[in-house]
């Protein structure tokens, strides 16, 4: 069942008490009711059954809507990426239920295999994409790939914030030197021109995983619950996450239980390389 913001903050109201409430289960990427039911409302129903707990899906905006909606418990759950982790971490001192480990997550550095660019030295004085602003995969770990390798970022190249597939014309035109991306990202931009030719001139590490958090003082014995399921039940939860078309991107990983928040701190120092505080969403 799905409710919004209105509708929930109503109903807390009439109960009286927060702990009253079914945990309600935000996710801060995927906008609209019908999009988070299409992907989540296999995983609702696996996680009522494996934690005992009623859970209730809850759309938000945005990821900032997600900040406010902790704030004012009118959500339990928020699933994250790693880069809004480390934001909402500081802003509401959410507590960590567990990690969504994704395969093959990791940044990387494009350019086209038959251009003049063959080495990350060779992007010095040059323009370099990255796709959603502040996204983890596309634009702050692509900053932190190039920083790695003796680039800094806005002075040693010109960092241009582009949608994917424009920027993969402009690559091919020879406007953009390379282009900041994941790997499922490089998959779709190599079927999407099947005629081009492109090179990863420099990969990340892993990223961090996407995490689950749940509000400071949600039901400390249903979160319980919830952090037992994924231990005893781990692999039934993920059968039915990656059910939803988009969540398939976690096909063959797994959940993890022994996180540390000292495990994002690879991600602040993202943050630090692009020149901003990881106190506020870039962007915002």
């Amino acid at each position: 069942m799905i409710r919004t913001l209105v509708a929930a903050a109503a109903a807390v109201v009439m109960a009286g008490s927060v702990q009253a409430q079914p945990l309600r289960f935000a996710v801060t990427d995927i906008e609209g009711l019908e999009a988070l039911q299409q992907e989540f409302a296999p995983f609702e129903a696996a996680l009522e059954e494996a934690s005992g707990q009623e859970i209730e899906l809850l759309p938000v905006s945005s990821r900032t809507a997600a900040v406010e909606a902790i704030r004012q418990g009118l959500v339990d759950l928020v699933l994250t990426g790693p880069a809004e982790y480390v934001v909402i971490d500081g802003l509401t001192e959410a507590q960590i239920v567990t990690a969504w480990q994704r395969p093959n997550y990791y940044a990387q550095i494009v350019v086209m295999a038959e251009g003049p660019i063959k080495s990350v030295a060779d992007l010095k004085g040059k323009t370099v994409s990255f796709g959603s602003v502040g996204s983890t995969s596309q634009h702050l770990g692509p900053a932190q790939v190039l920083a790695d390798f003796g680039l800094a970022y806005g002075s040693d190249y010109t960092p241009q914030i582009i949608s994917r597939n424009v920027a993969a014309e402009a690559l091919i035109r020879g406007d953009l030197h390379a282009i900041g991306m994941n790997e499922g990202h490089l998959a779709s931009i190599r079927a999407a021109f099947p005629d081009q030719s492109f090179m990863v001139v420099a990969r990340g590490r892993d990223l961090p995983n996407d995490i689950l958090v749940a509000r400071k003082d949600a039901d400390p014995d249903a979160i319980a619950a919830v952090k037992k399921a994924f231990v005893e039940q781990g692999e039934k939860l993920m059968a039915a996450v990656v059910k939803g078309e988009d969540n398939k991107k976690y096909t063959g990983g797994f959940f993890l239980t022994q996180v540390q928040d000292s495990d994002y701190d690879y991600v602040r120092a993202m943050y630090a390389t692009i020149g901003v505080d990881s106190s506020a969403f870039v962007g915002d």
